[in-house]
């Protein structure tokens, strides 16, 4: 079977949903923690698609010019040669970030605060020609916990969804690696788990119980959009989209 690596940035966010959706659709995932010690390839030889979580850390240098984490220049050469080597890539929240620095995007603490909760983002027209993103709906769902922004997308990127507070919610780069600013792969037990003791949530002066209870709210609804996203995402993986950028009449397109 077709192998996704899966690079875990922090021990909070692992592929829960995006996992299960992605072996539904046919990959097999290899996850590997860097901050538990697991050495990251030189090259993807071998793998099918690349996708890269999320977590606290920075994806910009510290301020004594030290990297956010200290694999994550490794991880920047990965995902460069993801794009240059054109295997199917997403990243997602720090993932999408990541993507964005190591093709000189610009990735700051967001002047307009933190975004934690249920959201929804806006697509861009450039998304009607995008070959995973034309047939997520108009206005999405998605979950959101971040406080850095990608403030400047890599040159030749796609915008493809946005927000009035934060303009780069979701990017393609070449023509088969997407970053997203917000989650998709959380279910509501990994809302709980950042909620408790969270200092943003108290910075920010919201009840943690009454956030986890909103993400489970819309926790269906983004099943329905982004099920179907992970399987075409699994599809172009293994080589079941068409030239033509529409998925083959025997692709299960997952859904409720």
């Amino acid at each position: 079977m077709a192998t996704a690596l899966v690079i875990e940035n922090d021990p909070t966010d692992d592929p829960r949903r995006l996992g299960e959706w992605l072996t539904e659709a046919g990959l097999t995932l290899r996850v590997l923690r860097p901050y538990a010690g697991d050495d990251l390839p030189a090259d993807l030889d071998g793998y099918a698609a690349l996708v890269v979580l999320g977590g606290e850390r920075q994806p910009y240098p510290q301020p004594d010019g030290t990297p956010g984490a200290p694999w994550f220049p490794a991880l920047e050469g990965l995902l460069r040669k993801a794009v240059r080597h054109r295997v199917p890539t997403l990243g997602i929240c720090l993932g999408g970030q990541l993507l964005a620095t190591a093709h000189a995007g610009e990735v700051v603490r967001s002047p307009s605060g933190p975004e934690v909760g249920p959201c929804v983002v806006g697509k861009r027209d450039a998304a009607e020609t995008d070959p995973l993103f034309r047939y997520v709906p108009l206005i999405p769902d998605v979950i959101q916990w971040h406080v850095d922004e990608i403030t400047e997308l890599p040159r030749g990127a796609t915008l493809l969804a946005a927000s009035t507070r934060y303009p780069h919610q979701a990017f393609r780069l070449g023509d088969r690696a997407w970053g997203f600013q917000f989650h998709i792969e959380c279910d509501t037990a990994m809302i709980a788990t950042w909620a408790t003791d969270s200092r943003l949530l108290a910075r920010l002066g919201y009840d943690p119980d009454v956030v986890v209870a909103a993400c489970d709210a819309v926790m269906a609804d983004i099943e329905e959009v982004w099920q179907p996203f992970a399987a075409r995402f699994a599809a172009l993986a293994l080589g079941e989209l068409d030239d033509d950028r529409t998925p083959r009449p025997t692709l299960p397109l997952l859904g409720h």
